[in-house]
């Protein structure tokens, strides 16, 4: 069965770019009332013109996800402009590429802030809600490393990891309060060629196996017509990084070092370029 998603209200975080923006342009097509999130004020706004000739409400919002009174206080400020979250899209993400033991501390820890902590602030905001209606959707957006690691992202991986377990587990405990109307999904991009995760790269055997993401809108559109709409527990795009999970299942660990090796995972941050200058917008890739 396919849920109808005209007219739901909607919180994205991180929705002025990539992932986020691709997403909020087809959920205004379908109709829904938008709040933003995000970090860029100035890509808020060309968000906002860039959604606003439509029927749809867009209401944005400079939000640092990682400050809980923030979040409480824009939680309650979604609900007076939109009268209710139908739907809450955790999109934003924090990226800094190197090996664990060079980087500072801080970078670290500033992973779980915002790609982990964030959740707990908005989910344990906005879910009691939807429990008490019996109604609502939270997507979270994880990563395929969550399948799959990849040297130089340990502490983004960590977070990412732990985004689909929260996912994993809320889902289980929303069932076991009879609450059928309330879904959990969690969204695996891979490898997008441009945004956040640009200059990320794999070899030519790496490709073939989880081959790249090359627009934001199959994310996108992953995430509205088989998360929203179909209610799917997982959405992986590309399909292949299931592969990834299969084979960390079926392959000794030592072989699964040297097949990461082998697909370029040694070199693929040398390039990494990013969304330089900018602390965290929404998560392109894995």
């Amino acid at each position: 069965m396919v849920n109808k998603l005209k007219g739901k209200k909607v919180v994205i975080t991180g929705g002025a770019m990539g992932i986020g923006l691709a997403t909020c342009k087809r959920l205004v097509k379908e109709g829904c009332d938008i709040t933003i999130w995000d970090m860029n004020e100035t890509a808020l706004t060309q968000a906002k013109n860039r959604l606003g000739n439509n029927d749809s409400k867009i209401h944005i919002h400079t939000c640092d996800v990682s400050d809980r009174a923030m979040v409480k206080k824009l939680v309650t400020r979604a609900r007076k402009d939109m009268g209710q979250i139908d739907i809450l899209i955790n999109n934003a993400g924090f990226v800094r590429p190197g090996l664990f033991w060079e980087q500072p501390l801080e970078n670290a820890t500033r992973h779980m802030e915002v790609n982990v902590n964030a959740l707990f602030y908005s989910i344990h905001e906005v879910l009691p809600e939807m429990l008490k209606r019996n109604s609502g959707h939270i997507v979270n957006v994880s990563s395929g490393i969550a399948f799959a690691s990849v040297p130089g992202l340990a502490a983004y991986s960590v977070s990412k990891w732990a985004t689909w377990g929260m996912t994993d587990v809320l889902r289980l405990e929303v069932a076991s309060t009879g609450k059928s109307g309330v879904h959990l999904t969690s969204v695996h991009p891979g490898n997008i060629l441009s945004g956040m995760f640009e200059g990320f790269h794999l070899n030519r055997l790496g490709h073939l196996v989880f081959p790249p993401v090359k627009e934001h809108d199959v994310i996108a559109k992953g995430i509205v017509e088989a998360g929203l709409k179909k209610g799917k527990h997982l959405v992986v795009r590309p399909r292949a990084l299931y592969l990834g999970m299969i084979i960390r299942g079926l392959v000794p660990s030592k072989l699964l070092v040297k097949g990461a090796m082998a697909a370029g995972g040694a070199d693929a941050v040398k390039h990494f370029q990013g969304r330089r200058g900018m602390a965290h917008s929404n998560p392109d890739a894995g």
